[in-house]
């Protein structure tokens, strides 16, 4: 049942889509307002929450302020209604006590986190702190009177326009625009037809070519922008007027100076020891949610459990990852933090999952670990989310960043912009060649814009127009020169990588014709599973030092380390990157947990934590929860795995 409806879902979304003429004069536009509900705004305009939900499947479990919903064509009645809303009446100062979370105060006072929020701006971007003293809006109830309008229009995408073009035209975010289409590709088509606020022609903006203009990110405020930006709070408004009365909003289009130069935000932070910081010594309650999958073990039958330990990967890796986390307890109670532990098995099942959750209390945690699969973690965080219970995501991306989610692993996104950083601040001579099959154009695309001068080769095509997944000699040597040149390969067809290193491998060095040498250096924005395969020679990507970004960095097993001597002598086996994981983990949230009253105030991406494999630098989505934006420049060198010292 539950398929079919989101296949309906689906296509009625499409629907709504394509033919945006005609449902331009059923369908209208609401902006959330703090306090509101799916009952609320449904009761106002005389739907049920059904017909919203279908329309915004993602308001079912993410309803925020300012966030643009489309309404149905009410089936009752088209006259204006009177409904009760409520408005603020005045405020309440508020003087912020130890241990207080914004969820905390929000309950004590019977509002939301948001309304707190929205009339203290510099919680967007800044954690709430001890002493701090904040406004509290009070409410009262009005009765109000709705008057039906349409909101919406169609429009045609003009040549060259993308949606951050449309956004800033039609003075809204990139997000309001999606909201209004729901299941809009990222890249728009000439002539596609979407919806759009239905404003007047005079208030449609022009984009003018001789200034340029920016995306605002989440947890940009006006000092982060300067730093980016290099432009002052007063010279933002000057060029966006809407400022002084919208404030910044996460996706709001900046008009700026054309030669602005930005600063990625990517830039280098000291690395933070909290072990010097510590301040809270009382004990600390987690809860790690792995899928052992006990219950199919026969205890009595060693044998069994041995043929069940070598092929099942769930097993394997729950059991690594404990002992880093076993490690990481017994060396968090040498500095004097005690912790108590409770582990529960998931079975990886979601069901198991639904049922620990309703059986157990996680809002008496400090943190849960877990669970290791998307769904299953999903279904965990989204229930704990009304209680605040930070939930750690340890090896895998959540679906859905709630705001009391902690994604742990950096998105490709970022490590590919990490790449291009430190492709950037290479300053020595060097040719720059991109090689790429057509599933990865637009990386290609984005690289060479990046990297002015570089040269693009893509793969070899068929008869029938598709990648044969190879390039020829000559596509690739007369663009080799003596001297240095580092050459992108961004694929994951396994066929193709191996092409074209062992091409790279043969011209690196000297030629033996012209004695001329070449250094050949392969890199990649993304080293999926192609770059490991079988077909895969480690000993030409090692003589092509092959570099990539990484989310943790090999550790030796010679390694001094006192965590890898620790569980070589506790384990007598050396640390995979799960069980250094676990540690770097749980020893992060400990010292987290003991350097302030809540992990809110310890998170911020002006603090990196960095152990034996890991970093950890968190960044606050506007609307949502915490993202690592941390992570390494690795190499292969004499076939082994080492971070590039940068």
């Amino acid at each position: 049942m539950g398929i079919k409806l989101k296949q309906l879902v689906l296509v009625f979304a499409f629907v709504l889509l394509a033919f945006p003429a005609i449902k331009a004069q059923e369908y209208r536009t609401h902006k959330v307002k703090a306090g509101e509900t799916i009952e609320s705004i449904a009761s106002a305009y005389m739907v049920t929450p059904f017909d919203i939900f279908a329309l915004n499947p993602d308001a079912k479990s993410d309803l925020r302020p300012e966030m643009v919903i489309i309404i149905p064509k009410s089936r009752v009645a088209e006259k204006p209604t009177t409904v009760e809303k409520q408005e603020v009446s005045g405020f309440k100062k508020h003087k912020v006590k130890r241990k207080e979370t914004l969820f905390s105060i929000a309950k004590r006072y019977g509002i939301a986190v948001d309304d707190i929020k929205k009339y203290n701006k510099r919680l967007y971007s800044q954690n709430l702190r001890k002493g701090d003293r904040i406004e509290i809006p009070l409410f009262k109830t009005v009765r109000v009177t709705n008057r039906f309008e349409n909101t919406i229009q169609p429009y045609e995408v003009l040549p060259k326009e993308g949606k951050w073009r449309i956004a800033y035209k039609y003075g809204i975010t990139v997000d309001e625009l999606e909201n209004l289409n729901p299941n809009l590709a990222d890249t728009l088509q000439v002539g596609q037809r979407i919806n759009v606020p239905n404003i007047a022609d005079n208030e449609v903006r022009t984009l003018d070519d001789t200034y340029g203009y920016y995306t605002v990110l989440p947890k940009e405020g006006f000092y982060r922008l300067k730093i980016k930006l290099g432009l002052t709070q007063e010279q933002l408004e000057e060029l966006n007027p809407e400022l002084k009365d919208s404030g910044l909003k996460v996706g709001m289009v900046l008009k700026v100076p054309k030669d602005i130069s930005v600063n990625s935000g990517l830039e280098d932070v000291d690395q933070t020891l909290l072990i010097n910081k510590i301040a809270d010594f009382e004990k600390k309650r987690l809860a790690l949610m792995l899928p052992f999958r006990l219950h199919r073990i026969d205890l009595d039958s060693i044998q069994e459990a041995r043929d069940i330990l070598l092929r099942d990967s769930y097993m394997n890796i729950s059991i690594d990852f404990y002992t880093g986390v076993m490690v990481a307890l017994d060396s968090a109670k040498k500095l004097g933090l005690s912790t108590r532990l409770d582990v529960f098995d998931t079975r990886a099942r979601i069901n198991q999952v639904t049922r620990l959750v309703d059986d157990n209390d996680f809002s008496e945690y400090d943190a849960v670990i877990g669970p290791f699969t998307a769904d299953n973690f999903d279904r965990v965080a989204s229930r704990l989310r009304n209680s605040s219970t930070p939930v750690f995501a340890a090896v895998s991306k959540p679906k859905k960043l709630y705001s009391n989610v902690y994604q742990t692993v950096p998105s490709e996104e970022f490590l590919r912009k990490r790449m291009i950083e430190f492709l950037k601040s290479d300053e020595s001579e060097k040719k720059v060649i991109i090689i790429s099959d057509s599933k990865h154009k637009a990386v290609s695309d984005q690289l060479n814009s990046e990297l002015p001068g570089a040269v693009q080769i893509f793969s070899r095509k068929n008869k029938e127009g598709r990648d044969s997944q190879y390039i020829l000699v000559d596509d690739l040597e007369r663009h080799l020169e003596k001297g240095k040149t580092l050459v992108l390969l961004e694929t994951d067809n396994e066929g193709f990588i191996s092409n074209v290193t062992s091409m790279l491998s043969a011209f690196n060095g000297v030629d033996p014709e012209s004695q001329e040498e070449r250094e050949i250096i392969l890199m990649t924005t993304d080293r999926n599973k192609a770059f490991q395969g079988a077909n895969i020679s480690n000993y030409d990507l090692s003589s092509l030092h092959f570099h990539f970004p990484s989310a943790y960095k090999t550790v030796e097993g010679d390694s001094k380390d006192a965590f890898i001597k620790k569980y070589k002598s506790e384990y007598r086996a050396e640390p995979n990157r799960y069980a250094i994981r676990g540690f770097d983990l749980t020893m992060d949230i400990l010292l987290r947990l003991a350097t302030e009253d809540s992990l809110e105030g310890i998170s911020s991406n002006d603090i990196e934590t960095e152990y034996v494999g890991n970093k950890f630098r968190y960044s606050k989505k506007m609307f949502g929860g915490y993202y690592n934006e941390s992570g390494y420049i690795v190499k292969y060198d004499d076939l082994r795995i080492v971070e590039v010292q940068e």
